[in-house]
């Protein structure tokens, strides 16, 4: 790679040997993917629970604490990902003492690397949102799609070390969705249905998902009637990402980069082309939940929820009580105005928890689940749907209102 004074300066030590670390980790990944140099970023975001972490990984990032403050902290704004456990919450979910230490061992550790400990999947919608054009290095898949398609900003999926190394030393290697030419739509999908619920957008982009089918693959979505919310993009894209592990998606006449079909795909007649209908859709959200009558919890989460869903949530709750466990995820930057605006108490009065700063499968779903005896849940995530068979759960997906309804009515699910 070619490498500028200051990378090589970096290289050579010159500015401590945590930066030299993190240009050697950069040119290793650059090299690998042919990237022939750097371009500057201006945010990075990194996945920090430690579920991923583990405890060697906290005890690498502790091992950097005793350097000098002017070697150790990051040189562009770093935040990060959900933590493992909303600390207030903690024992109501059965998290062991051990899980909580580690986050605390970890929220140090990066605090004094100079990291904005901001907890969230969500930051374009709380947090700086990156505007068309702007290069940073984001680690969560939600957050890079979103910024990516519906921001037209441009970022790879960086795993932990790789936006560490990048808010270490605001750059990270010039390839893939940073370029022109990976940005142009590979290929296209029609549909003549236009989602109105939040799990229907998730559902959809579940299913261009899985015709994408992997990262550089680039859907250009022909069809959509009007411009989603930010809400139903956020669903949508996450979905997008979990089932096909796409980064960019554009949505004819409404993302950024795609006023027309051509102005993403100049040669769209010699491109793969798909056509989506509404029984398609439905198709694959039936396969969740299809086989139980009952569920044991409720849970909203993946991606973490806005003000505007968690309102949703009061509205739908009012004057009922759940009789299971629901669980309402959100930001730390959203919950303080769900409290101060009475949503979250409204929620809370009938039963319901909301918490903060984590994401449900990052936070040990999977001992939780031993825990509590949880084995069905019902969400209206499709990226949590998604996931969660890997925990040992078994899922359902439905809307936000027929998910309030089953908590309030002993966790069945109506056939």
């Amino acid at each position: 790679m070619k490498l500028n004074d200051e990378e090589k300066a970096m290289l050579a030590g010159e500015f401590g040997p945590l930066r030299r670390w993190a240009i050697d980790h950069q040119i290793k990944v650059g090299k690998y993917l042919k990237a022939p140099d750097f371009v500057p970023v201006m945010q990075a975001h990194v996945m920090a629970d430690t579920e991923s972490l583990g405890v060697a990984g906290v005890e690498w990032l502790e091992s950097w604490v005793k350097l000098p403050e002017k070697e150790r902290l990051v040189k562009i704004p770093t935040i990060t990902d959900p933590r493992g456990t909303d600390f207030a919450a903690a024992s109501k979910l059965k998290q062991q003492s051990w899980m909580v230490d580690l986050e605390r061992r970890a929220i140090n550790a990066f605090q004094s690397l100079g990291v904005l400990m901001t907890d969230t999947c969500i930051n374009y919608q709380t947090i700086m949102p990156p505007v068309r054009g702007e290069h940073t290095a984001y680690g969560d898949t939600g957050v890079v799609i979103y910024s990516n398609s519906v921001c037209g900003a441009r970022s790879n999926f960086e795993g932990g070390p790789s936006a560490l190394s990048a808010g270490l030393t605001g750059r990270t290697p010039r390839y893939g969705f940073h370029l022109d030419r990976h940005r142009q739509a590979t290929l296209i999908v029609h549909t003549n249905w236009t989602p109105r619920e939040l799990n229907e957008w998730g559902a959809l982009g579940a299913y261009v998902g899985r015709l994408a089918g992997d990262y550089w693959q680039v859907p250009a979505i022909v069809g959509i009637e009007r411009s989603p919310t930010s809400d139903e993009m956020k669903h949508f894209g996450a979905a997008m990402a979990s089932f096909g592990s796409v980064a960019l998606f554009h949505i004819v006449g409404v993302t950024p980069e795609a006023t027309t079909l051509k102005d993403v795909a100049s040669n769209a007649e010699a491109l793969r082309s798909y056509k989506v209908t509404e029984a398609d859709v439905r198709g694959l959200q039936a396969k969740y939940g299809g086989t139980i009558d009952a569920v044991d919890l409720v849970v909203f989460s993946a991606p973490q929820l806005s003000l505007v869903e968690l309102q949703q949530i009061a509205i739908l709750l009012e004057g009922r009580q759940t009789t299971i466990p629901l669980l309402a995820v959100t930001s730390p930057q959203v919950k303080p105005d769900a409290d101060r605006m009475g949503i979250t108490q409204k929620i809370e009065s009938a039963g319901a928890s909301v918490l903060a700063g984590m994401c449900f499968y990052q936070s040990y779903a999977r001992e939780m689940a031993e825990s509590n005896g949880w084995k069905r849940l019902a969400t209206n995530s499709a990226k949590l749907s998604n996931i969660l068979g890997g925990y040992g759960y078994t899922p359902a997906l439905l809307s936000m209102e027929k998910c309030i309804d089953v908590a309030c009515d002993g966790g069945r699910l109506s056939k």
